[in-house]
């Protein structure tokens, strides 16, 4: 890597709109362009079904679960094993949506600065200094999101309402089972009182609910110069 001054200057209308010069003139750039757009998709799809075999598994679990739990007389304790095989598919994904975000991250730099333009130059680009921001990044690749926004994402739009609804099913287990006893004295199990376990059970879901809150545009899905549109 050259250390020396360059001529480069990335928000220099010639050099930020190549959009334009694809269109105007052949030129190689675009086609090595085109080549590298589409090996972006094919990560970014790759990472994306990754993403929902991860989901799928989660929601076939969590639901085989529930569903063996009111089969017969099985204890409710089931259930709260299916929460925290719920817990341990929500980590993964979280891994796993901050890697698919560096590709999609790069997918949507190339479609809002250089598509987009090519196909309307009037409207120019949306970041200026995009191609020396892409490029930095293909130097230096570092995660877009970090691991608690991509926690809080995707229990927003995943694990929250499926952790909800396996709740639901455990407090209705406690009732339908154990109709003559408190809420308290059926949530006991052998060796661990009632109250303990009531507790516990909701220090999780509260500690779910804080990590839910989004702490940034980015987190939030909104659209902006920082988070290269909307999250999905």
């Amino acid at each position: 890597m050259s250390d020396g001054t360059t001529d480069f200057d990335p928000e220099d209308p010639s050099e930020k709109e190549i959009g334009r010069e694809m269109i105007d003139q052949s030129t190689g750039l675009g086609s090595v362009v085109a080549h590298l757009y589409r090996g972006e998709m094919e990560r970014t799809v790759g990472w994306r079904d990754r993403l929902d075999t991860t989901t799928n598994w989660a929601v076939t679990v969590m639901s085989a679960i529930v569903a063996y739990s009111f089969s017969g007389e099985v204890s409710h304790a089931v259930i709260l094993a299916g929460l925290i095989m719920g817990t341990i598919f929500l980590f993964i994904e979280a891994r796993r949506f901050c890697d698919y975000d560096i590709w999609r991250s790069r997918v949507r730099t190339l479609q809002e600065n250089l598509f987009a333009n090519a196909l309307d130059p009037s409207q120019g680009v949306e970041t200026d200094a995009w191609r020396a921001e892409l490029s930095r990044d293909y130097r230096e690749p570092v995660a877009k999101i970090s691991y608690r926004g991509a926690l809080s994402h995707r229990l927003r739009r995943v694990y929250l309402p499926l952790i909800s609804a396996m709740l639901m099913g455990w407090v209705f287990h406690l009732w339908a089972f154990n109709p003559d006893d408190t809420f308290v004295e059926s949530a006991s199990l052998p060796g661990i009182e009632g109250t303990v376990v009531v507790s516990a059970v909701g220090l999780y879901y509260a500690a779910l609910l804080v990590f839910a809150i989004p702490l940034s545009s980015k987190e939030r899905g909104e659209s902006g110069e920082a988070d290269h549109g909307e999250l999905e």
